[in-house]
């Protein structure tokens, strides 16, 4: 019987190594692809794209302000694109200052807030004047030349484009884990699937497409959250690509404490299994049938666990197997957790190595705790809209050199 148990216990040792290991595989290949990904020389556009720039607020007072007046300072030749602000329960006196500034309001009421229903009447509103429409979030800051490289993209006949989101404050240690978070994201899952010659992943915010093939792509979106994974995995099914602007930057607002990072990570992982259920099947018979492997790569991704539990669980294993059974299993593992950190490494760029990230390390095993608390409560959380709030954001703003407001 003790023989059968330890038969056991080994052989579903092996099982979850096998799992893991597919999933370090997956990570590894694209830190290393990352490693080698070009950006697209794109010719400077001798024609000029009318741009919505369609930025959804609910309950954004704080930021909306500053992030209006901010995206009229582009380099962009303002008759060629607006602003347009979507009002969703924001503050009267809020909306009066908004309609005082050169800036399109559009004011929404909806029993259930979702971004996907604010950008679908925006876009109804708003007709078919318009060649390109971005999208932000309520906290985004847009690079001085953002509409510009954009509007160049297209010209080099992309109809589809997501920019480059990197952190506008890291001010906390929680903001600058989730500020590497983003970088490592953007390696893996832009940098490294276009070095591929895969769509790159979109993000939510800072992206352009083809006003007409969104406004009709939006419609079919039925999710309280997570619609930019459901455009991701409609292109991909549809073989449409998504350029990656590595130089296009759009600044983001971290998290700053841990609460709002879980909530933040309950609701993305909700989205993740959803669309996961939804296109396993289709994208295996895609695959097989037609060679999508565009799309099979990114329903996949969605089976991912999220890398700092991947991290965590690979740590406690491998610590466990040398206190208690060193042996060939737990030679295994610590191939398995070498080759996970080996693509952190490769994926966190040169200018995080500094002081803030080993103060920022020591914070992990919380995020750790947290992640594994979102994933426990993940039922329900994409039926009710979870917002996360934003703060003024001035103070802390990090700008890249020869980058940002005009």
């Amino acid at each position: 019987m003790e023989t059968f148990v330890l038969q056991l216990l080994l052989g579903l040792n092996w099982l979850l190594w096998g799992i893991i290991a597919l999933m370090v595989v997956f990570l590894v290949i694209l830190a290393i692809a990352g490693c080698f990904r070009k950006p697209p020389e794109l010719a400077m556009s001798q024609q000029f794209r009318k741009i919505a720039v369609l930025i959804p607020s609910y309950k954004e007072d704080q930021v909306i302000m500053e992030v209006a007046a901010d995206a009229l300072h582009q380099d962009y030749p303002p008759e060629w694109y607006d602003i347009v602000v979507i009002a969703d329960s924001l503050k009267p006196e809020t909306i009066e200052a908004l309609k005082a500034m050169p800036v399109h309001v559009i004011e929404v009421k909806f029993d259930k807030s979702t971004k996907a229903r604010s950008l679908n009447f925006a876009m109804d509103k708003l007709g078919n004047g318009y060649d390109i429409a971005l999208v932000l979030d309520a906290d985004n800051l847009m690079a001085a030349n953002f509409l510009t490289l954009i509007n160049n993209a297209f010209d080099a006949g992309y109809i589809a484009v997501q920019g480059h989101r990197v952190a506008k404050n890291m001010n906390t240690p929680v903001a600058v884990l989730d500020a590497i978070s983003e970088e490592i994201n953007n390696h893996f899952f832009r940098k490294g699937y276009r070095a591929l010659g895969l769509s790159s992943s979109l993000i939510g915010s800072g992206m352009a497409f083809d006003f007409r093939m969104y406004k009709s792509v939006m419609k079919t979106v039925d999710a309280v959250g997570g619609f930019d994974k459901h455009l991701e995995l409609f292109f991909t099914s549809n073989r449409v690509m998504v350029e990656f602007l590595e130089n296009a930057y759009c600044y983001d607002e971290k998290v700053q404490n841990f609460d709002t990072l879980g909530n933040q990570r309950r609701r993305w992982l909700s989205v993740q299994f959803i669309y996961l259920g939804r296109n396993a099947l289709p994208a295996v018979k895609a695959l097989f049938t037609n060679g999508n492997i565009d799309y099979f790569t990114r329903t996949w991704q969605q089976a991912q666990i999220p890398r700092i539990l991947l991290l965590g669980i690979t740590s406690i294993i491998m610590v466990l197997s040398l206190i208690f059974w060193p042996s060939v299993e737990t030679k295994a593992w610590m191939g398995l957790w070498g080759l996970l950190v080996i693509a952190f490494i490769l994926s966190v760029p040169r200018s995080f190595y500094n002081k803030n990230l080993f103060g920022a390390l020591l914070h992990i095993p919380m995020g750790m705790w947290k992640m594994l608390l979102s994933l426990l409560r993940i039922k329900g959380a994409n039926k009710t809209f979870i917002h996360t709030e934003h703060t003024a954001t001035a103070p802390h703003l990090q700008k890249k050199p020869g980058l940002g407001k005009n």
